[in-house]
């Protein structure tokens, strides 16, 4: 080596960040000595704990221990399920009670994505220890805590998170090994405490002052790419089967919770023992200043999941059965996954490519099918819940074919999913659940099915909307705002939607969206010139009919509540209005957040039929196609354990080391030299590589082609049905002053549904508010009305239980 290192310390005073530059390597590679060390095996397995670089611990607040000064990696050669029968990890060697599990699940997401979430990690570990969080666990309580993360395939992961990894003392080049005495290895597992946080600038946050806390991190590194259902087998067959945590959390690279999330979401399980899952409120990224909502499709997801977190997830969390807890954010009491609901949730691992293709659409959704088995398990009654205070932040596609791809896959799982609980939900009464839960169940599967039914004929829904707003305007008076050019504009435009459809047909019909942009855009263009036609039919429609029943009233004498039961037309207008936007406004205002109304209400309501017609169609005409992208996995070779045995018979392993305080310091300079570069370069526009269309089986496409000609058939059989006119005025009448019977069966379902809605989300909110009282005032109240509550914890309780 030449001359000492130095390192010229950058701070960021406002921010308290410290990093370090070296000075003197240049653009040159630094090589290591190349020393050759023996390992002894441990249990014949190779497991090797090797120092970290001092410049690790130059501003850590706790500088003594193995876990701070060394880490450890174990080149793992068994399957999951045999993990716990051949390897230990160091949190039973320090005979430690895990409390919470977290697994962080990536695939080749970037270095910003995987620093937002990790940050956010060891934010919400800090908040759990600090004096801020009245249930707290104390100033060790981050001993109950692991963090998991398990990366998808040592050839899809992206280098410039080995990068941060690296900063952070929990990865080390050279250590991997392929093979170990002739087996393959199956997984790196890194274990190290981390005290460097990096956060989405990618400055390392190093300095003592910060409210950061020593995290325990284990880096599992499968060697094959495996889909995301095998990283969560490795996470609860193997680690969860040796640390047996309390409870899991389950996060996806990307998704970036809130401070105080991961402590509300744990105290719904402390508070209530019967709850074996729970979620928070997943957010779209909205980025600085609201930025993000200039544009259209990103502002349309942002009003769907709020609507969703204010309406659904709190009447499914009151019923008890929430039928998806989101993979990106939730949490789950591992005693409750034991059995059915894991063995059969791991039953997705085969379904891809193989022969049952309802089962593999089905399992595109494995979350839902969790969902179902947790709550229907035999003889238990484990409930899912919820939680408004836990809430975590997003990335969404901000691109057309990206958004049309996702749907594509969600649409697919949910629809299979849903189709199989309701037609299984007879499994509720082989639970432990009362009979007074047991009926809440049934009425919330019958919900369900109603609700799906609905979701199948969307398509000729829509439609017949968009015929009888004509329909209404063709009338020869002065509800028609385009007097006699109203029959040739309605011709027009249906046409034009037709053609639209028949477009959206051929062309998803093997083609992806991306390789198909412009079309798909001008499809959108069309059908959001459609739907301003029809809101502006819709709302002249309703100030027409105002200004009718206004005159009404003072010639008749009446009140508007007697003329709201009389007029069957103004009844069914007031109800429509109410379900809908009424409902929307005044449930946000109930819940507090309503700015969504405003910011992003028009273009949910714009993009409305591109949701119904273009994502639902490219998803029931590509049914077969169910692929994960695992194809393609050529890591390069990392070199073999050779094993041999000395003379007074141990194994030992030769294998070349950084040995010396130098060749640990060379190693951290080129990851903190390449960290300064990601930071240079994290705001560059790189091209996405594409990945080849899979060829699918014969069966696969059949299956499509039935599914989507009945979908087609019924739907079209409904059109005809209710616009031939013959028909309506034989089997439908029509009364004096009212709409088209179907809509008024519309109207009055939506009404309905949007009742049951509204109430189950008042009497969530209504729990809401009791329970942050009773946390307050240092009760237990759970807000749900349950008949059994655990133990709270004692404010600020310190003490950490023995295993």
């Amino acid at each position: 080596m030449e001359g000492v290192r130095k390192y010229e310390p950058l701070v960021d005073d406002s921010a308290s960040v410290s990093t370090y530059i070296p000075r003197d390597i240049g653009g040159r590679r630094v090589t290591r000595s190349g020393t050759v060390k023996q390992i002894a095996l441990k249990a014949g397995n190779f497991v090797v704990d090797q120092p970290v670089s001092k410049h690790v611990l130059l501003h850590a607040t706790q500088t003594t221990g193995d876990e701070f000064t060394h880490m450890r990696y174990t080149a793992c050669t068994s399957e999951p399920g045999e993990f716990k029968d051949n390897y230990t990890l160091r949190q039973r060697q320090f005979r430690r009670h895990t409390k919470v599990a977290l697994v962080v699940t990536m695939y080749n997401e970037d270095d910003v994505l995987f620093a937002k979430s990790m940050f956010a990690i060891m934010r919400n570990i800090a908040y759990l220890c600090s004096d801020a969080c009245t249930y707290g666990w104390g100033p060790d309580g981050w001993k109950n805590f692991t963090v998991v993360i398990v990366s998808d395939g040592r050839s899809k992961i992206n280098p410039k998170v080995l990068t941060l990894l690296g900063v952070m003392g929990c990865y080390a080049d050279g250590l991997a090994k392929s093979t170990v005495n002739g087996k393959n290895v199956k997984a790196h597992i890194f274990e190290y405490t981390t005290q460097v946080a990096i956060d989405k600038e990618l400055y390392p946050r190093t300095d003592p002052k910060s409210p950061m806390v020593p995290t325990q991190v284990i880096f599992l590194l499968k060697e094959k790419n495996a889909k995301k259902i095998n990283s969560h087998r490795w996470f609860f067959n193997a680690v969860c089967d040796v640390l047996d945590p309390e409870v899991t959390f389950l996060l996806d690279v990307g998704t970036v919770p809130s401070k105080e999330s991961f402590y509300h979401l744990y105290r719904a399980f402390e508070r209530t023992p019967n709850v074996g899952g729970a979620c928070g409120e997943i957010k779209a990224e909205l980025g600085s200043g609201w930025k993000n909502l200039l544009n259209p499709l990103v502002a349309t997801q942002n009003f769907e999941y709020k609507m969703s977190n204010i309406l659904d997830k709190p009447l499914e969390s009151v019923f008890g059965y929430i039928s998806v807890l989101p993979g990106a954010f939730s949490a789950y009491r591992y005693k409750a996954l034991q059995g059915a609901p894991l063995d059969t949730y791991f039953r997705g691992e085969e379904m891809h490519g193989g022969a049952d293709i309802f089962a593999a659409n089905m399992y595109l959704a494995e979350d839902r099918i969790l969902c179902f088995e947790l709550v229907t398990k035999q003889s238990d009654n484990w409930l899912l819940r919820y939680v408004k205070d836990a809430s975590a932040e997003t990335d969404v596609p901000d691109r057309l074919p990206e958004l049309i791809s996702q749907r594509r896959r969600w649409l697919n799982g949910s629809f299979f999913a849903s189709l199989h609980a309701v037609w299984n939900w007879t499994k509720i009464f082989r639970s432990g659940h009362s009979s007074g839960r047991k009926a809440a169940l049934v009425v919330e599967f019958a919900y369900n099915a109603i609700n799906l039914g609905f979701s199948w004929f969307s398509l000729a829904n829509f439609y017949l909307a968009f015929h009888f707003l004509f329909d209404v305007a063709d009338d020869k008076n002065e509800t028609n705002p385009f007097g006699s050019a109203s029959m040739v504009i309605f011709q027009v435009v249906r046409q034009l939607y037709i053609f639209a459809i028949v477009c959206i047909f051929v062309s998803s019909l093997g083609n992806r969206p991306q390789g198909s942009k412009t079309l798909y855009h001008g499809m959108v263009v069309g059908f959001t010139f459609i739907m301003c036609l029809m809101l502006f039919l819709g709302f002249y429609t309703v100030y027409v009919s105002i200004k009718v029943a206004v005159n009404d009233i003072e010639e008749q004498n009446t009140s508007l509540f007697s003329y709201f039961f009389k007029n069957a037309a103004f009844r069914d207008l007031v109800v429509s209005l109410c379900s809908t936007y009424g409902l929307y406004l005044f449930a946000s205002l109930a819940h507090l957040d309503a700015w969504h109304i405003l910011t992003c209400m028009l273009q949910y309501l714009l993009l409305l039929p591109t949701y119904i017609n273009i994502f639902m169609i490219y998803a029931f005409t590509n049914l077969h196609d169910v692929s994960w992208g695992t194809k393609g996995d050529n890591a390069p070779d990392l070199g073999a354990v050779v094993v041999k045995t000395t003379a007074d018979g141990k194994q030992v392993a030769e294998v070349e080391m950084p040995l010396t305080e130098d060749d640990l310091d060379d190693a951290y300079e080129i990851f903190a030299k390449q960290l300064t570069k990601q930071r240079e370069e994290m705001h560059d526009k790189k091209k996405e590589a594409v990945n080849p269309v899979t060829q699918q089986e014969d069966g696969f496409r059949q299956f499509r082609t039935r599914v989507v000609l009945f979908w087609m058939v019924s739907n079209a059989l409904l059109i005809i049905l209710f616009t031939n006119e013959m028909i309506v005025d034989k089997w439908f009448p029509k009364k004096e002053g009212s709409v088209n019977p179907y809509l008024t069966f519309l109207f009055w379902s939506v009404a309905f549904l949007s009742f049951i809605r509204f109430v189950a989300s008042m009497i969530y909110l209504k729990g809401h508010y009791q329970l942050k009282i009773a946390e307050r005032k240092g009760g237990r109240g759970n807000g749900f009305a349950d008949p059994e509550m655990g133990q709270v914890g004692s404010p600020r309780s310190s003490s950490l239980p023995q295993p």
